[in-house]
């Protein structure tokens, strides 16, 4: 096999250059053509033949599998390589960057393909939350201090907008007793006097009514999604 191996770091040279460290790409190819071996068998013909496609095949699967900082669907994966390729060979034939239209009819992709396919590009490694990007005074500011966090009074929100239909629809008492407990914060038994009623039927009637209200809310957000 060791004749081999100038043949397989030859074809991991192809590679460089491309965000992956050329030694790990040999060592990649040696194991391709470890693979090749144990598969080759005569009748399928000369062993070059047999082994220089097992051996693209395990770099190109190093590349998909290992190199992304991030998780990326095998489909946009597919759209880089061919923007990529497609790019590669219109800077070649003519001068400046190719616009979306014309790399779209060089690798025959929707434009949004193509959008996805640079995007890719440019994401194949991850940059470092400490890493600094660019300012107008010429200091840089780290990323992670550009990063939004989350605002826990969104779902106060949210949650207020999606209850709002069912209060407006709630007959006049029982919306006047969700008021008194929940904004005059005042306890059941206040509101029992206030209204001459008992104590046992105010805690009946705000029972009933969250309920009424949080199931009509529910519902909504499920006919909305």
């Amino acid at each position: 096999m060791a004749q081999w191996l100038p043949m397989s770091r030859r074809l991991a040279g192809r590679y460089r250059n491309r965000g992956a460290d050329l030694e790990d790409l040999y060592q990649v190819a040696a194991m391709g053509l470890v693979k090749a071996v144990d598969r080759y068998e005569a009748a399928r013909g000369a062993f070059e033949a047999f082994a220089i496609p097992t051996i693209n095949g395990e770099i190109k699967r190093h590349f998909r599998d290992s190199l992304w900082s991030v998780h990326v669907p095998r489909r946009v994966q597919e759209l880089r390589n061919k923007v990529r390729v497609a790019r590669s060979e219109l800077q070649a034939a003519q001068r400046g960057e190719p616009t979306i239209g014309e790399l779209a009819a060089q690798c025959g992709l929707q434009e949004d393909e193509v959008r996805d396919g640079l995007e890719a590009l440019q994401a194949f490694k991850s940059l470092s939350l400490d890493a600094k990007s660019s300012s107008t005074e010429g200091e840089g500011v780290a990323l992670a201090d550009s990063l939004g966090t989350t605002e826990p009074g969104f779902d106060t929100v949210i949650d207020r907008e999606a209850v709002k239909p069912a209060l407006r629809a709630l007959p006049e008492r029982e919306s006047k007793i969700l008021y008194m407990r929940f904004f005059q914060d005042k306890t059941q038994n206040q509101i029992a006097d206030e209204l001459g009623l008992s104590q046992m039927h105010i805690s009946r009637l705000l029972t009933r009514t969250c309920s009424r209200v949080r199931e009509q809310a529910l519902a909504a957000h499920q006919d909305a999604a």
